[in-house]
């Protein structure tokens, strides 16, 4: 009896192991100052696919708490994550020096962001604590005003944060900058009973953090959150900056993925940890800015992208599609044409619109619910399949629901987190096709092998030309954003 409970557990086991296999193992509150390396670290949260980042907030520190939401606002914009929600702490009163360096450091474009229109934190964080029941680390790269605040004004944030990772100069510095913001808070924060994490900054042996040969690794590597780091390390305020080549924040996120690169010292609640490796430090941030933190597939090590792999038609668009789009579009696109059984257009469209909402919230797959409205009629159809494969919603997770009780149209709402948008293909680009694929109909009727032909080579024209980021029209009611591109 005892060995069938024994294996009737282990199964158990298994199946919890094995259901939700792009379930991240950290999920995250950032709370922020604007300072130059928070750049960096919120970058590298954003770019680990074994992290999902539910929120932001800022607070005074570097920057006042205004002009730190605005260079919070346009970064997760340039990454096209518009949907996570940023709150801003009014409850400090620090005086922020408004340091030159960070302030006149672009995270992004800043043109018509405006903090008196943001929430604060309190209901920011509120609301992901009601709907998100995974446990929580809340991430602070400034004070720990935000986190003591939330402590005493939120009723069940105790019972929702796991731990605190606090990046600072020790639990016995007192003068640290991050420290002295709040001092009332940091006090506080000490005494609790869930665990504080303190992560120092990396200057074992005096050494650069951010040398040649590391900047030069960051450089090669093509996504848009390298990308962002290695324009900031280019830049003159970088060069004139010793501060910008120290790591500091950004040790917070090597640390949440791989601590077992710092020594901690743990007395109580507190742990004091110190990064102590630089090339298994280096090795980790390059690893986590690429995106490499979890396996990427279910049953391949790794997804083919030698042109020489797909047929001659398409093998001279595989790099050009991987170096615009990126990897993801790329292997979705393929697996949802050979789950569909033809390269077709609308496929591709809903490939798009799917990872598009995923950068919008920055998710994953099997994350969020979907309810297309492409109906269950061809060609238009053809779109469901695309989004399934991009989002993992699928009518076997019971996450993709068909609308078939109105026109059909390439339009799909997405729901995550208690939030909705809509996304729908551009009309003009969504009468062009139907246009096109009618026409080679009437000439050459759905049985000639011309007409699939010219369908097949339409689509790589359309897969290869069209940027997600400019092809749909995304209505959020929450922040009553029309019209995103």
């Amino acid at each position: 009896m005892k060995r069938l409970f024994f294996i009737i557990s282990t199964i158990f086991l298994c199946i919890n192991l094995y259901s939700h296999p792009w379930k991240p193992s950290h999920y995250v509150i950032i709370d922020t100052d604007g300072g130059i390396d928070d750049i960096r670290a919120i970058s590298m949260m954003l770019a680990s696919p074994d992290v999902r980042v539910l929120a932001i907030t800022v607070s005074p520190g570097a920057l006042s708490a205004g002009n730190a939401f605005i260079k919070v606002r346009s970064l997760l914009n340039s990454y096209y994550h518009e949907g996570i929600p940023v709150g801003i702490n009014r409850f400090s009163n620090f005086k922020s020096p408004d340091f030159p360096v960070a302030l006149n450091t672009k995270w992004g474009a800043e043109d018509g962001i405006n903090p008196g229109e943001t929430p604060d934190f309190l209901s920011v964080i509120s609301e992901i604590i009601s709907t998100e029941r995974t446990k929580i680390s809340f991430i602070c790269l400034g004070s720990m005003s935000t986190a003591w605040n939330s402590l005493m004004n939120i009723p069940d944030f105790g019972r929702q944060v796991k731990d605190f990772i606090w990046s600072a100069d020790g639990a016995d510095d007192k003068a640290g900058f991050n420290y002295s913001i709040d001092k009332k808070s940091s006090v506080a924060m000490l005494k609790q009973e869930i665990p504080v994490k303190i992560v120092r900054k990396y200057k074992l042996n005096n050494a650069v953090f951010y040398d040649t040969e590391f900047i030069l690794n960051l450089s090669n590597i093509n996504t848009r959150y390298a990308a962002r780091i290695s324009l900031f390390l280019d830049s003159e305020a970088s060069a004139d900056h010793k501060f910008s080549h120290e790591a500091t924040d950004e040790m917070t996120a090597v640390f949440l993925h791989y601590p077992e690169l710092f020594i901690c010292k743990t007395m109580g609640n507190i742990s004091d940890c110190t990064p102590s490796d630089l090339k298994g430090l280096h090795e980790s941030a390059i690893r986590i800015l690429k995106g490499e933190t979890v396996a990427g597939n279910q049953v391949i090590r790794e997804f083919p992208v030698d042109p020489g792999f797909y047929f001659d038609d398409i093998s001279g668009s595989v790099t050009e599609i991987i170096k615009k789009y990126g990897k993801d579009e790329w292997q979705s696109g393929v697996l949802a044409n050979e789950l569909h059984r033809h390269l077709g257009v609308f496929a591709i469209i809903g490939v798009k619109m799917g990872i598009r909402a995923r950068e919008y919230f920055n998710t994953g797959v099997d994350e969020f619910k979907v309810t297309s409205f492409a109906g269950s009629t061809p060609p238009v159809s053809c779109f469901n399949d695309g989004l399934q494969v991009s989002t993992g919603a699928t009518p076997g997770h019971g996450l993709l629901t068909v609308i078939n009780d109105q026109s059909a149209s390439p339009s799909a709402e997405f729901t995550y987190l208690n939030r909705k948008i809509r996304i729908t293909l551009k009309p003009e680009l969504t009468e062009k096709i139907t246009a096109e694929l009618k026409e080679i109909n009437f000439v050459y009727g759905l049985d000639s092998n011309t007409y699939w032909e010219l369908v097949r080579k339409n689509s790589i024209k359309y897969w290869l030309g069209m940027d997600r980021h400019e092809i749909f029209e995304i209505i959020d009611p929450s922040t009553s954003q029309e019209g995103l591109n």
